[in-house]
Order: structure tokens, then sequence, then C-alpha cells
């Protein structure tokens, strides 16, 4: 994970961590096995991000496979496994019409001298809290809970 987050940073891409592991950075740790990403939808950052999985899975041909048209297109969201087969990430440039790079309030965190881009409680709470996957319910409990969100929040 330390090894993807500082290719990010040298990449300078322009992302913020959502889902179980962006509440993991603010204290609220469950099991997950992917890396939720939120992306800016620009060409050059879809670029960026390439550069950084390339760098990170050593030279992976399946990174090619991660294309602008795809994450700029009418679904937006992607998909990577890497070799290494630990996790995989879910990128994405948008949720819905309503939810973007540019909408979600993000606060930076530092591991290991990295810096890390990551979605802030109220809006974790309000990107899980109407989902219709149970899980995201107990997260956004577990959020409004530890960090006293109401509900309107």
């Amino acid at each position: 994970m330390l090894r993807i987050l500082r290719a990010f940073e040298t990449a300078r891409l322009e992302y913020v961590l959502i889902g179980a592991t962006a509440m993991g950075f603010h204290g609220l740790v469950r099991a997950t096995e992917d890396v939720d990403l939120l992306v800016r939808a620009l060409p050059e950052n879809i670029e960026r991000l390439r550069t950084a999985l390339r760098e990170s899975y050593d030279g992976d041909p399946l990174v090619n496979d991660i294309s602008a048209e795809d994450l700029l297109g009418d679904y937006p969201a992607v998909r990577y496994y890497p070799p290494s087969g630990d996790l995989y990430f879910d990128i994405l440039t948008r949720l819905g019409e309503v939810t973007s790079f540019e909408n979600v309030a993000s606060e930076v965190k530092e591991v290991d001298g990295i810096r890390v881009p990551v979605a802030t409680p109220a809006a974790l709470y309000r990107l899980k809290r109407g989902t219709g996957r149970p899980i995201d319910h107990q997260d956004a409990a577990a959020l409004r809970e530890q960090f006293g969100l109401k509900e309107d929040e």
C-alpha cells in the first residue's frame, strides 16, 4: 500500500481515497479487499495514474487497459487487479451525476512521509449513507457515531 501511495504522490496524481481504506486513515478499521480512488477526470491525470501503477507493479501491461475514454465516458469506473493479487483498485472519476473529485471534501493525512488525500469523515458519511449495501450502512453508522455527525450532514 505504501509503495502505491508513494507512486501516486511522485506522479502528482490528483485523487482522493474513499471507502474503507479512507475510513482506516480516520481510525475506523474494517477488513476490505479493495482501495477505492476517486480521481480527477482529466486525460493527463489518468495518464499520471497509469504511470504510478506501472511504476508500482513492474510495468504490468494490464495498466494499458485503463483508458481515459473509459474513465471519462458513460461508465466512469475501472477495476484494476495488480499482479501481486493482494488487493485491487476501484478507480472512479464520478459516482452518479453529483459526486466527483471536485466536490468530495478531503484532507491530507501523512503516513511514512507520504501525503495522502483522504475523504473527510463527513464526506465518507455522505457517500455511504444512501447506498443499498448493508456494509455501507454500517460504515455510515460508525462514522456518525465516531465523529458526532448529524443525519443531514
